[in-house]
């Protein structure tokens, strides 16, 4: 059974009480986590603070950057014993799994070269002074992590702010803990100073509310759901603090008649599957040319039918999702397509030795949707995808923008112009053309707009956003 502690100032420590960690893949628990309370985050706040006073703040910028890749350094080599641990947590395919531990890799890599080219400007101003402005960071500040990515959030966020001078402390989510834990133990080992790193877990009701809402907090980032994400903005709105929010999608994929369709066939079905559609980015409309429509739902429907869904270890297709509840809610929006009369154009399969006890649900393409059908506008975190057909690029426009998100886009078309006049119009905070990144490289800045949240991480732009900018005037005559 795995037990584990609060990671503060450098040490382990119990809490009070403790929380269940479940597999998904078997419905068994094995272990538990420290629920950690309003205290604990004071503690590890605290602890920041000392950090940031002490022997993080006081690196240089090319030090920091030298910690980060010795820590970059020991991610990648244990590459495999963090895949296992998040596949086993999260319930995603072992292959998947691996590759969010090489993404953290690649996130400490890039990040570690990047702390000391953060650079200021000089501005041309009036005779006889000389303006220049300092990129500074915030100090402390604080990421509330989901449960469907941990090390790539980790990534793009909490090493993003460190790379920056910050001191931090993460929250990651109760259902899916342990890879942050255990990238905390990496990075004390690889030299990281106490209180640089701290990781308070428990639940968003006690420790999450507690550290958005905390006065010792500077800069606040969270990655989940809209409802959710409008809670932490009030909380941390109360202290004036900014806040990063990377919130819900429902990413549409545009496909028009002179796409490469054998190309386009597996970004489309991925996108919607990967992570068993646990994805933020995930692409949950397909948006059809009619000319096209017949055929390549044909297309669709024989790649759905032969997806196979099993537990993380078997590294199939598709895994679990998360938890019970997740499982019954997206249960509930097939049921609803259903009871509407949508039709299922293909399901995926769940293997004959699949646990009896996983939360396993069979992919599930439906067809011919409405673009205002609940289907195509909630955000479902499934492995649910919609085919809705269109018939110029106006009515695609209209579609793609047709719903309360602007996370990701993708146009398929060999049209120069066409792809270019898609882009500019549709409401997202990335397009692809053709192709389909779900969130693209570590270089690429993403979010979103609308209530897909605000703020960009990954790439300098969240350098940007993890300092503060200081404009100094000096006159000399």
């Amino acid at each position: 059974m795995i037990t584990e502690q609060l990671f503060i100032a450098g040490k382990w420590s119990a809490a009070k009480a403790t929380l269940p960690v479940e597999d998904p893949s078997t419905g068994e628990i094995i272990g538990t986590l420290a629920a950690g309370t309003a205290d604990d985050v004071d503690a590890a706040v605290a602890a920041a603070q000392a950090a940031y006073s002490g022997a993080w703040g006081k690196l240089t910028a090319a030090e920091r950057g030298r910690v980060l890749a010795r820590i970059g350094k020991a991610v990648e080599a244990r590459a495999d014993e963090l895949a296992q641990l998040e596949a086993r947590d999260v319930g995603k395919p072992l292959k998947q799994a691996r590759a969010d531990a090489l993404a953290l890799a690649r996130y400490l890599e890039f990040y570690a070269g990047a702390a000391d080219k953060l650079h200021g400007e000089t501005i041309p101003y009036l005779a006889g002074y000389t303006v220049f402005t300092l990129r500074e960071p915030h100090g402390v500040t604080a990421h509330i992590i989901p449960w469907n990515y941990p090390m790539q959030i980790i990534g793009r966020s909490v090493v993003g702010a460190l790379a920056a001078g910050n001191a931090t402390v993460v929250k990651p989510a109760e259902e899916a803990s342990l890879t942050a834990l255990a990238f905390a133990r990496i990075a004390h080992e690889a030299g990281l100073p106490p209180g640089a790193l701290n990781v308070v877990t428990g639940t968003g009701e006690q420790a999450g509310a507690a550290l958005a809402a905390h006065p010792g907090v500077h800069h606040v980032s969270f990655t989940g759901s809209t409802a959710v994400g409008a809670l932490i903005q009030a909380a941390a709105g109360q202290n004036a603090v900014p806040v990063t929010l990377e919130l819900g999608g429902k990413s549409p994929q545009i496909v028009f008649a002179d796409a490469d369709m054998e190309r386009a066939l597996p970004f489309l079905v991925n996108a919607g599957i990967q992570n068993a559609g646990q994805t933020c980015s995930a692409s949950s409309r397909l948006l059809v040319e009619r000319t096209i429509y017949e055929p390549l739902l044909e297309k669709l429907s024989a790649r759905y039918r032969a997806l196979r869904v099993g537990a993380a270890r078997d590294d199939l297709d598709v895994g679990p999702l998360i938890s019970a509840a997740q499982k019954a809610r997206v249960e509930k929006y097939i049921a609803h397509g259903r009871g509407d009369g949508l039709t299922i154009a293909a399901e995926g399969a769940i293997a004959s030795n699949a646990p009896r006890g996983g939360h396993f649900l069979a992919p599930t393409l439906f067809a011919g949707v409405a673009p205002d059908h609940l289907l195509a506008q909630d955000e479902i975190f499934g492995p649910v995808q919609v085919v809705i057909p269109f018939s110029s690029e106006d009515e695609a426009i209209q579609i793609a923008n047709g719903t309360q998100y602007g996370l990701v886009a993708g146009v398929w078309t060999r049209d120069g112009g066409r792809a270019m006049r898609l882009t500019r119009a549709v409401h997202a905070g990335q397009v692809f053309i053709n192709n389909y990144g779900a969130g693209g490289g570590v270089e690429l800045p993403f979010g979103g707009v609308g209530r897909s949240g605000h703020g960009r991480e990954k790439g300098f732009e969240a350098l940007y956003a993890f300092t503060r900018l200081k404009t100094v005037a000096a006159f000399h005559g």
